[in-house]
């Protein structure tokens, strides 16, 4: 959940509407809009986010501590998750290989057995941060027209999502748009692409054309060595064949994720 969602789910439990924060915290009503849509890029600064606290009962320094967080490079957080969730999962085998540790038949503790299971505990649960997907798109503006650079997201994107077990440095997710894709897919549902993945036939597919052309989310169906055929999923919709110069890359779907409730 972002800063902005945190500070208008405790905004609206404690009944306070858009108008009354923006008085008690001294910033503009369309402000503190901005500020819980996402709509700004930077964080308030430390004295409206302590003005938040005070007003809505946060703990102190809470919302500090979120800000800053989210100011931090997605690299250095990246590292930083792997980190805390490797460290919650030893205190875990910890907790339970000493609620049962093993004893010599002098009564004392077995140092030695307790670091053999250690090592089979630690080693049969592992953990992974995944990729951070940078999304290149808005269901208000489309697909990216102009996608020409695998590079360009990390430099743009405003918005990441993590992806377990996923490693491709050059993944990326868009939104969907449209209904093209129905049933499977509806619009505003978040699809990872992975360009390290080789395309099958069958696979969704997030499609780029030659030049300056434009990009597609469809399914890709191989048509021998000179064709390709898009296919929406939704049958109002045509299908088309393309020649395969007309397109520069086809990259695969991976991960979906699908919004099940609105708040």
């Amino acid at each position: 959940m972002t800063l902005g969602a945190i500070i208008r789910q405790r905004r609206e439990r404690t009944g306070l509407t858009q108008d009354q924060l923006a008085l008690l915290t001294g910033i503009s009503k369309p402000y503190l809009s901005n500020i819980e849509t996402g709509k700004i890029k930077n964080p308030p600064s430390d004295g409206i986010l302590k003005e938040f606290e005070r007003h809505l009962d946060f703990d102190r320094g809470e919302l500090l501590r979120i800000a800053h967080f989210a100011k931090t490079p997605v690299d250095v957080r990246s590292e930083h998750e792997l980190m805390t969730a490797q460290l919650q999962k030893l205190r875990g085998v910890v907790g339970r290989l000493l609620s049962d540790k093993p004893r010599t038949d002098q009564g004392q503790v077995d140092l030695a057995g307790l670091t053999e299971r250690l090592g089979r505990e630690g080693d049969g649960r592992r953990v992974t941060s995944g990729k951070m997907a940078p999304v290149i798109n808005d269901v208000k503006t489309g697909y990216p027209l102009r996608f020409a650079d695998l590079d360009y997201p990390d430099t743009v994107a405003t918005e990441y999502v993590r992806c377990p077990d996923l490693h491709d440095e050059n993944a990326f997710a868009v939104r969907v748009v449209g209904d093209e894709m129905e049933p499977k897919y509806h619009q505003g549902d978040i699809v990872v692409f992975s360009p390290a993945t080789e395309p099958r036939d069958g696979d969704d597919c997030f499609v780029r054309f030659a030049g300056p052309g434009r990009t597609v989310f469809r399914r890709y169906r191989a048509k021998g060595k000179d064709e390709i055929r898009l296919e929406p999923l939704n049958g109002s919709y045509d299908a088309n064949t393309h020649p395969r110069g007309e397109v520069s890359d086809i990259w695969p779907a991976v991960v979906r994720i699908e919004r099940l409730r609105e708040d």
